[in-house]
């Protein structure tokens, strides 16, 4: 016989005042929201789930999007004059960034052009394909320079997936882990929701984000919400409130 997961209201599974540290809802500024109104839409629809506080978070990233603190700032400032045009009074939304770990990054590093998730944190990422072949320096730099790296989606590094060993070494580097939330579901392949769930077992994580991008990975964000998962991620997401101080 077919058993469905015991599923809650999503409304429920958010704590109150749960900030998502990890999306991509500025207009037109990289793989996220095309525009204006799909910002407002994005928005509307994770309001409805119960998050109404976010620090989104475009990515910088190369040539492919050579995003600035001014333009993402810019954009910030749009989506939030919108918001209260249209008299959206119950959500807060910030801006900092997610940060490519590449020679542009340690530039902005040295100029301390840094947009950070709250105090000294900023949220960054590698390549899906390898790591830089500085990581350790890199993340030695960042904490030279008085921050604290938040790895967004260890568990889609799939290079580390065979050797949980390298998970160990960032942790013991200085990083702290933020856990996809979509990566409990197979929108990123089974192995990264094998990996995801085997961290959180072995209790690695630090924080939660959505790292929504478009309608699609809303739809799939509901499916999240079981008993289960909040037993599993209860802890973690009440880590998120400490971005409301």
């Amino acid at each position: 016989m077919f058993f469905k997961k015991k599923e809650i209201p999503l409304s429920d599974f958010f704590p109150e005042g749960f900030v998502d540290i990890h999306s991509h809802l500025l207009p037109g500024i990289d793989d996220g929201a095309k525009d204006l109104d799909n910002s407002i839409e994005l928005i509307l629809k994770m309001r409805a789930y119960g998050i109404k506080n976010f620090i989104t978070t475009p990515h910088v990233l190369g040539d492919v999007y050579p995003n600035t603190s001014e333009t993402i700032l810019e954009k910030l400032n749009l989506v939030q004059k919108e918001l209260e045009f249209r008299q959206i009074n119950d959500v807060t939304i910030h801006a900092a960034a997610e940060y490519m770990m590449d020679e542009q990054f340690s530039k902005l590093l040295e100029k301390d052009d840094i947009l950070t998730l709250q105090d000294n944190l900023i949220l960054v990422e590698m390549s899906y394909f390898s790591a830089p072949y500085n990581l350790f320096d890199v993340l030695f730099e960042i904490q030279l320079k008085g921050y604290k790296p938040v790895l967004a989606h260890p568990e889609r590094y799939v290079f580390y997936h065979n050797s949980f060993d390298h998970f160990y070494k960032l942790k013991k580097a200085g990083c702290l882990f933020q856990l996809n939330l979509l990566s409990l579901t197979e929108q990123y392949g089974k192995s990264v929701q094998k990996v995801a769930n085997k961290l959180i077992k072995e209790n690695v994580y630090d924080f939660v984000g959505s790292d929504t991008h478009h309608e699609n990975h809303l739809h799939l964000l509901k499916t999240i919400a079981t008993k289960k998962n909040i037993l599993q991620i209860q802890h973690l997401l009440k880590n998120n409130l400490e971005f409301n101080a």
